[in-house]
């Protein structure tokens, strides 16, 4: 059986605890960042005690926990999945005995598809509390209003904006200065994608801090910069498919040397010429 892009992506990435480097860069307000390995988590720490945004891999989840007693005392009384991927959601299996998950409807639809419910670990990483469309959470004194972007990097994506601290968590509808991976077995789409970033620019204000799923820090210029990139590189691909090129021409040909740094990541330029390649010919 062959295995999918993603499923070779996540194999080449390695999530051992050892050599892991956990670090914390305060945002805004309550509002912290943790990179470790796997997509950035969020964090709100306050007089509510913490919420928590995406939970990386089960087994770096102690030296998270690490990091996390830095930022505040806690407890941890939420976690909210930006989406069903097992870099976002496979520390689930360690703080969802600690707190209620909430996601999108089709993040637990996607997860259960995966394992079996009569693992009663497996159970404590699923989603507890879902929406379809839009949420809302009070927390630490502000608003985190949950939503719903469809059929762009998966079918369960959520943004978070933190209404008072002026902070978005995109999840991976954003990854900051590298190709995204997009899920197309997963419900993704590249014009559904391509659609989210334009309505992200709309939503998110000017001078707002946002987090990536990956990637460093981000300003809305630099989400300008990913739109700008994605619309240039998939404008190219596009050109040389209907032009009858193959998908190892193409991958050939490569994309211009300005982006050259932009494959440099998770998603490598011969794979994001294989996710546009395949959205454009089916």
């Amino acid at each position: 059986m062959r295995m999918t892009l993603l499923a070779l992506l996540l194999a080449a990435v390695p999530a051992f605890a050892e050599d892991v480097k956990i670090t914390v860069y305060p945002v805004a307000g309550p509002v912290s960042m943790i990179e470790g390995r796997g997509g950035n988590i969020g964090i709100s720490s306050g007089e509510d005690g913490m919420l928590m945004i995406d939970t990386q891999y089960a087994n770096i989840s102690a030296p998270i926990e690490d990091a996390m007693k830095t930022i505040g005392p806690g407890p941890l009384k939420l976690v909210v999945n930006t989406h069903f991927h097992g870099d976002h959601t496979g520390g689930n299996i360690n703080f969802g005995l600690k707190a209620p998950v909430v996601a999108q409807d089709n993040v637990r639809t996607r997860m259960i598809g995966t394992k079996d419910l009569k693992d009663a670990a497996f159970r404590s990483s699923l989603p507890t509390v879902t929406y379809a469309d839009k949420a809302s959470i009070h927390f630490n004194g502000e608003e985190l209003r949950l939503v719903h972007v469809p059929n762009g990097h998966t079918d369960g994506d959520t943004l978070i904006f933190f209404t008072k601290s002026n902070v978005v968590h995109t999840g991976d509808q954003f990854t900051n200065g590298m190709y995204p991976f997009i899920d197309l077995t997963g419900g993704g789409s590249v014009d559904g994608y391509l659609a989210n970033v334009a309505k992200m620019l709309e939503l998110i204000p000017d001078d707002a801090k946002i987090i990536p799923g990956h990637g460093p820090l981000a300003t809305k210029k630099d989400l300008l910069t990913f739109q700008t990139t994605l619309k240039d590189t998939i404008d190219t691909i596009r050109k040389a498919a209907a032009a009858g090129k193959t998908m190892e021409e193409v991958q050939a040909a490569g994309l211009p040397a300005k982006y050259d740094s932009w494959g440099k990541a998770f998603v490598s330029t011969k794979s994001w010429i294989t996710i546009v390649y395949q959205s454009s010919t089916k």
